[in-house]
Order: structure tokens, then C-alpha cells, then sequence
């Protein structure tokens, strides 16, 4: 990955790679899940308790010696009495919880279990390889294929593997370095099996729970297939997707809503029913109730948004910023940790930062919120039905009385109270007749600059 990122720590939509294999053991109906860790251990181990808690325990790897050393690390913290274990890889972020369930009842009959695949392709896979009765007898790397016939076999092993406790345990202490690599393979678990006459079936899988991602563009291609199934999922939902935004796992869509092209909506984002996001708007863990309108490239994060609401174009709502319901928040207009209560109005190139916007308030294009003294941050209140004339500044701290008018271009410094009118203008100047004086003035300090260079 040529990063210092662990592997299976990179973000694929929106979530560590880590996360969707783990999901899909919890979703197969895995009784302990056990992840074995190594290289940064520490951002790994943190990230799974965030996200999966109790239900997921971490055994250490101290030298990377091969898949069969990894599972005896995690042979040797699972609970004494477990009857099957289910091993696969954790950069295999497609893999769902289907086929391991598959997996899984396969084992159910036979001592070990192995999914499989046949690719047109195989190069570079482990292949299976079977007896004249057609019995798998052993899995081998490509590294170890010791002839033309073994290399054209087409059918590969994508790394899922269901065994009995008891065969896990004696196959592992078997396990010898014996290979190209040098390592502990967990693949020889197949003929160690074989050899002992033991019950081994296998279970045709999907070509997707192959494609593990070991660089930066098996990492895009991996998340592309992830984006593409999230779309897919929300459109069969009854949600209308035009072209390819980018949905990340987290986001929740109700059905009836419409997302156009060019969106991305990512974190934990909720978006309601009948809900309109409009083009290139990008949404991140914000929560956007039904029937609102997102007009095009308006920017949400963090943020409420109530229904029947209407935001931008290009609005940016910042971090805890409350919108309520059937409330315009319009062109260029910037909020940060403000209330817009039902029905009030800002439509148009304003910054109202730090405060608290009363219900049908009206603030006009132009007005500032002047929340930050180079120390603190102060609220500005503007109460139910106040009207905000443009180009205003109101200094806060500040309170704007319910249904009290502040005259365009005021500078508002002192509370204005309810019902009030608050105006601060420098009186108009008419000289009759100056503009041409004016002219010339400025013309001949032109041709004098010309002049002198």
C-alpha cells in the first residue's frame, strides 16, 4: 500500500477495509470473532472496539510466518469449546455474509469445508487440485506447482475455509515450512485432511469474495464494486439514482427520494423520503428529513436538516447547524452552529455564524453575523417574525427582539427589543454637477501615470 496506514485500515466507502469482512462473520451467525492483527495492531484493535465492541476479540501475530501461523494465534484464544471455526481472509472487503454461510453448512456434513472457484484466469491463485475420484486432496500455491498439468487447472482457492475444532488442531500442530515462501501455510490443512481419510467437501463461491486488495488500485477497483452494489441495493429499495454518486456504506436513504449525479453522501447521512438532493451537494453524517430540496452543489456536514426545507444552491450548512422545517437557507449562504427555526429565511449571501434565528425571521443578502471577537464566539438571537434588512452586521453578543426590523445596512451593537426599528446610516451627500468635474479629475491623473512610465 506504500503507506503507514495498516492494510486493512484503508477506507473503503467510507468504512476501514477491516470492518466489512468482520460484519459479514457477525452476519454469517459467528458465535466469537477473532481477528488476528499485527503490523499496527494498535489502530486496528482501537478501530474494532469502536466499532463492533464486545463482539469482537484480536489475537496477536508476532512474526508474520503464513495464514497457518496466523491461525494458530487464533487457536490460541478461542474459547476451549467451540465445535467449528470459519477462516478467511480480512482484505477480502466484497466477501458477504452469503458465502460464508455456505461455507459453513457445507461443514456441516464433512469435516472441513472449502470454498472454491474456477476462473479463466487462474494465475497467481493457490489451485485445487483432486484425486482420480475427484476428491480435493490438497490446495497449492502457485509458487509450489510442480508441473504444466498443475498450472492449468482452473479451479483456485478464494480463502474460505469451515473446519471441524478437532481436525483444526491436530492439522495446525502438523503444519511444517515446507514451501516456497518458507511459511505456514493453513492451504496444507487440505492435504493434512486428505491424508488422514477425513470428510472434505467443496463449495462453488463468487469470483467478488476473491479480490483481496494489496495496492492502492485493487483498493479503488474493490470500492468501485462496493458503490456500485450500495446504488443497486437503494435503487431495488425504490430510491431514484441518476448516474454514479458515491454512497457510502453508513448513509441510510428512504424510499421516494431522488439523488442526482455528482453527489456524495458519506459518515452516517440520513436522507428522507420524497427527499430532492440536487447535483454535485455533498452530505457527511448530516440528517435530511422528507420532502426537503437540496438545490446543486450545496454543502451539509454534521448538520438537521427538517422537512419541506429548501438549502441553496451552494449553501454551506457547517458543523451543528439546525434547520427547521419549510426554512430557506439560499445562494451562498454559510451557517456554523446555528438554529434556523420553521419557516424562517435566509436566502441569499449572508454568514450567520453562531446563532439563533426565530420562527418566519427573515435575514437579508449581505448580513454578517459577527460572532468572533478574536477570543470567544458569541450568539446572535434574532426572535419569531424580526426582519433583517441587507447588509447588516450584527455584533454579537446580540438579541434582535421578536418582530423588530433592523434597516438595510445597520450596524447592530445594543439589543434591539420586540416591535423596534433599528437604523444606523451616515446621511446621504448630493453635489449637483460634480460627477464631471470628477471625470476630468480622474482622466488627467490617468494620462499623468501614462506619462511618467
Amino acid at each position: 500500500m506504500k503507506s503507514e496506514l495498516p492494510k486493512v485500515m484503508h477506507p473503503i466507502a467510507g468504512r476501514p477495509m477491516i470492518h466489512y469482512p468482520v460484519r459479514a462473520a457477525l452476519e454469517a451467525g459467528a458465535d466469537d470473532v477473532i481477528v488476528v492483527v499485527g503490523h499496527g495492531k494498535e489502530l486496528v484493535i482501537a478501530y474494532l472496539k469502536k466499532a463492533f465492541g464486545d463482539r469482537v476479540r484480536t489475537a496477536v501475530q508476532t512474526e508474520q510466518k503464513g495464514t497457518g501461523d496466523a491461525a494458530k494465534a487464533a487457536l490460541a484464544v478461542a474459547h476451549a469449546n467451540f465445535e467449528t471455526a470459519l477462516i478467511f481472509y480480512g482484505d477480502v472487503p466484497l466477501v458477504e455474509a452469503s458465502d460464508l454461510r455456505a461455507v459453513i453448512d457445507g461443514a456441516k456434513n464433512a469435516d472441513l469445508a472449502v470454498a472454491t472457484c474456477e476462473l479463466e484466469n487462474p494465475a497467481g491463485y493457490g489451485r485445487v487440485l483432486r484425486d482420480e475420484k475427484g476428491r480435493a486432496v490438497s490446495i497449492r500455491e502457485e509458487k509450489d506447482l510442480a508441473s504444466d498439468k498443475e498450472r492449468a487447472v482452473r479451479e483456485i482457492n478464494p480463502g474460505i475455509y469451515a473446519v471441524r475444532a478437532d481436525l483444526l488442531r491436530a492439522t495446525l500442530a502438523e503444519l511444517t515450512p515446507n514451501n516456497a515462501q518458507k511459511e505456514y501455510y493453513l492451504t496444507d490443512v487440505v492435504s493434512l485432511s486428505a491424508a488422514k481419510n477425513k470428510t472434505i467437501v467443496t463449495i462453488p463461491s463468487r469470483e467478488l469474495v476473491l479480490e483481496g486488495v494489496n495496492d492502492r488500485e485493487q483498493l479503488s477497483q474493490a470500492e468501485k464494486k462496493m458503490e456500485s452494489a450500495i446504488r443497486t441495493r437503494l435503487r431495488k429499495s425504490g430510491i431514484t439514482i441518476h448516474g454514479d454518486p458515491r454512497i457510502e456504506d453508513g448513509v441510510t436513504v428512504e424510499p421516494g427520494a431522488t439523488i442526482e449525479s455528482g453527489v456524495v453522501l458519506r459518515g452516517e447521512t440520513r436522507v428522507g423520503k420524497n427527499t430532492f438532493v440536487d447535483v454535485g451537494c455533498v452530505l457527511t453524517n448530516a440528517t435530511v428529513a422528507e420532502a426537503t430540496i437540496l438545490k446543486p452543489y450545496s454543502i451539509i456536514t454534521d448538520s438537521i436538516v427538517g422537512s419541506r426545507a429548501q438549502i441553496g444552491p451552494f449553501s454551506h450548512l457547517r458543523p451543528e447547524t439546525t434547520i427547521g422545517d419549510e426554512a430557506h437557507v439560499g445562494n451562498f449562504v454559510e451557517t456554523k452552529k446555528t438554529r434556523i427555526a420553521e419557516g424562517a429565511k435566509a436566502n441569499h449571501l449572508a454568514y450567520l455564524g453562531d446563532g439563533i434565528i426565530g420562527k418566519n425571521a427573515n435575514v437579508g443578502a449581505g448580513t454578517i453575523f459577527c460572532n468572533y471577537d478574536g477570543f470567544m464566539k458569541h450568539t446572535t438571537t434574532i426572535e419569531e417574525g424580526a426582519f433583517i434588512g441587507s447588509d447588516s452586521q450584527l455584533v454579537a453578543p446580540v438579541t434582535i427582539g421578536k418582530g423588530a426590523y433592523v434597516g438595510t445596512g445597520t450596524t447592530v451593537t445594543r439589543d434591539v427589543p420586540e416591535n423596534g426599528l433599528a437604523l444606523s446610516r451616515v446621511p446621504q451627500v448630493i453635489k449637483e454637477g460634480y460627477a464631471e468635474r470628477l471625470r476630468m479629475r480622474l482622466r488627467a491623473a490617468k494620462e499623468a501615470l501614462k506619462k511618467s512610465t
